[in-house]
């Protein structure tokens, strides 16, 4: 199987010669290569071609589920006729098991698993199983443990027609899969049986039934049937089931696996005992025998994932298995906005341990729970074929990794301080020198690799500045901080009667909702989006702004990377000499740049002191500005707004009646009608909340709910 891409425009502006340049890179075997690309030049139609030329299976990362989700809609539009998956965490709301000694406070695990995030991660599995023209657009969760590849695979139950097989023996089969009998209550991973006709819900299907009709020991048909209809669609000649969770082990592996856990737990047992903790030992013997009787009966028990280094027959301190593993060796990596996703995907690794080793050493888990984690920074790189980082503000890891020696790549003067040895006018952070430097994530931790120019051949980073529309940097504009809401206000206003829309950016979650409040109550659409917000729930108040259906968006630092809105003119960044994190040269590069893919893009920044982030930013702008001005005078065009399609929805939410209430591709509802929908929807999940004791989550519920009966008012 091939890549197909399918798009009726070709490569224009600086995309051709990115393409040919990376291409080249790939081919010459480079490990590392970066395409900076700055925002609306378009970086996603050059890696859709790089992908479809190098044709291999492809690992997208984003840094975060609502990029992602832009980032998979875009690519499924390029690739129809291939595989192009999501994989996200499945959690809808996730709190990790937790100890905090000093309060004597335990924390167990509570979460919220959406249904349909994890439909798409075994999905995302079973394709790459099955075939090689897969893409899987991932966040950094593709570094945390799985079942094994070869577990997976081992546990795929293939039958096709004519096969000599007991009913019993399949149903067997079916529930050391994981699959449970439910012929009530028929969903994603159950099936049912009705006499010689077994019905089989796959955990990764969407809406498709698989029915297997048996004739005495023999099966005689296997049909593909809707789940909604109970119509036979096509008759198969035959199905292969792929386990239903994503932990899964083989029989005889969890029989070893309970020897091994019930060694370790005598062991951990005696030690406490020994050094006096009769309570920590006590604790853990319960707390493990409850778990060893579970997986014994069930296969399965809750936290599951802790006694996961036992159930794959790995060496203690070994790295487990991640989505990376099911990637064959030949696999291509792409990393968007690496710039935030590589120091992302370093700082995963401590976080989780330091909370680990405190449950280990209170005898709340086993000390090979620790095993149990997500993928160090090198183990991640040595996972790692080939990798293309996309980024307009490449970090010090992609600079050093892809810098060719005596070339400037990033154009923007400065002078040199005393003891840099770097090129003139090379941006960013500069280190002493290249045979001393350990390469890391971060500025600070966690070094990775020697950068050492004669190990590579063609170190690259390619510029892709110029835009094929001709559409230029925004303009950058200073305000005084005095009277900045009012200012805001106005300029909305202005924008908005010309059917236009508005990015305001704040600096905490309280003031980006207080804001939110106030702009609602001056005749403005208004929505707010910050972490607390989940994953669908973002994607929707997005696809709500671009259909019209509100007018403002304030949020803090999801307001950046990647998000391709075309319908936002101006960008207006409140208390923007609050030099920081939020506030840096990257961070308002970045947030600067979501107005760039309108012809009257403006970025509105109130500060009374010209910081040197801002300095960078204006010094950045006007050359990028210069460049593209250049070339539209010489090839005599003029910038138009991007017109793009409004992004497809993560997940469906059906009616009665079984239909969608908003399918892809067709015409928005009415803004009212919408909220009512969603309203009745959210009202449904804070019941089923509340029946579950998950009192927390319902009050969540309940208070959106009341935000949405507001906005009707």
């Amino acid at each position: 199987m091939s890549f197909q891409l399918d798009s009726s425009f070709a490569p224009s502006g600086d995309q051709g010669q990115a393409i040919a340049k990376l291409l080249k890179s790939i081919e010459a075997g480079n490990k590392h290569q970066a395409l900076l690309g700055v925002t609306g030049s378009g970086k996603t139609f050059s890696m859709a071609n790089l992908i479809a030329e190098v044709n291999r299976p492809t690992l997208v990362i984003s840094h975060n589920k609502t990029l992602a989700a832009q980032l998979h809609s875009e690519l499924k539009r390029f690739f129809p006729n291939n595989a192009v998956e999501y994989y996200v965490s499945y959690f809808d709301y996730y709190q990790p098991e937790a100890y905090i000694a000093r309060t004597d406070t335990y924390i167990e695990k509570d979460s919220a698993i959406n249904d349909e995030l994890d439909r798409l991660s075994l999905n995302a599995m079973s394709s790459l199983l099955s075939r090689r023209d897969v893409i899987v657009v991932a966040s950094v969760s593709c570094i945390y443990g799985l079942a094994a590849p070869e577990d997976y695979r081992n546990l795929t139950l293939s039958i096709k027609e004519g096969d000599l097989m007991d009913r019993d023996i399949f149903l067997k089969k079916l529930v050391e899969r994981l699959f449970e009998r439910n012929d009530f209550d028929f969903q994603r991973g159950t099936f049912r049986v009705r006499g010689e006709v077994v019905e089989v819900y796959p955990a990764y299907s969407e809406g498709e039934i698989i029915r297997v009709e048996f004739f005495g020991d023999e099966i005689e048909r296997v049909s593909l049937v809707d789940s909604k209809t109970g119509r036979v669609r096509e008759r198969l000649s035959g199905y292969a089931f792929f386990p239903a969770k994503q932990y899964v082990s083989p029989p005889e592996k969890r029989t070893v696996a309970m020897q091994a856990i019930r060694k370790e737990l005598a062991d951990r047992v005696e030690w406490f005992e020994k050094n006096g903790k009769l309570l920590e030992a006590q604790r853990l013997k319960m707390r493990t025998d409850y778990d060893l009787e579970l997986i014994g009966e069930l296969g399965f028990c809750k936290g599951i994932e802790n006694y996961s280094r036992h159930l794959a027959g790995r060496l203690p301190g070994s790295a487990p298995s991640t989505l990376l593993d099911f990637f064959p060796k030949d696999s291509l990596t792409l990393i968007d906005e690496s710039h935030v996703a590589i120091p992302q995907i370093g700082g995963m690794f401590e976080g989780d341990k330091s909370r680990k080793t405190i449950l280990v050493e209170h005898g709340f888990r086993l000390p090979s729970a620790l095993d149990n984690r997500p993928l160090q920074f090198h183990e991640f790189m040595e996972r790692q074929n080939q990798i293309v980082y996309a980024s307009a503000t490449p970090g010090p890891f992609e600079l050093i990794n892809c810098r060719a020696d005596n070339k400037t790549y990033i154009p923007v003067k400065r002078a040199k301080r005393p003891g840099e040895e770097a090129p003139e006018g090379f941006r960013g952070i500069l280190f002493q020198s290249p045979k001393e430097i350990r390469v890391s994530p971060s500025p600070s931790t966690q070094s990775v690799e020697s950068f050492d120019p004669k190990k590579r051949t063609t170190p690259l980073i390619v510029e892709q500045i110029i835009r094929p529309t001709g559409l230029l940097e925004p303009k950058i504009t200073i305000k005084p901080l005095a009277g900045q809401i009012d200012e805001t206000i106005a300029l909305c206003h202005e924008r908005v009667a010309k059917h236009e829309r508005v990015l305001a950016t704040t600096l905490t979650k309280r003031t980006a909702e207080d804001l939110s409040d106030y702009l609602r109550g001056v005749g403005l659409r208004v929505a707010y989006i910050h972490s607390d917000v989940d994953a669908i729930e973002r994607v929707e108040i997005l696809r709500s702004l671009r259909a019209h259906r509100l007018d403002v968006l304030v949020g803090i630092n999801l307001l950046r990377e990647g998000l391709d809105l075309p319908e936002v003119s101006l960008v207006c960044i409140l208390d923007a000499d609050k030099e920081g994190f939020l506030r840096n040269e990257t961070s308002l590069v970045q947030t600067a740049g979501r107005a760039a893919r309108h012809v009257h893009g403006e970025c509105v920044l109130f500060a009374d002191v010209m910081t040197d982030s801002i300095k960078r930013l204006i010094e950045l702008t006007d050359y990028r500005r210069g460049i593209q001005e250049a070339y539209n005078e010489k090839h005599g065009i003029k910038p138009t707004t991007v017109v793009r399609s409004e992004q497809s929805q993560l997940k469906l939410y059906g009616d009665e009646d079984g239909s969608d209430s908003l399918r892809v591709g067709e015409e928005p509802l009415a803004y009212e009608q919408d909220v009512k929908e969603t309203i009745a929807q959210l009202e449904d999940e804070m019941r089923l909340a509340s029946a579950h004791l998950e009192f927390e989550r319902a009050a969540q519920l309940r208070d959106q709910i009341k935000e949405l009966r507001e906005q009707l008012t």
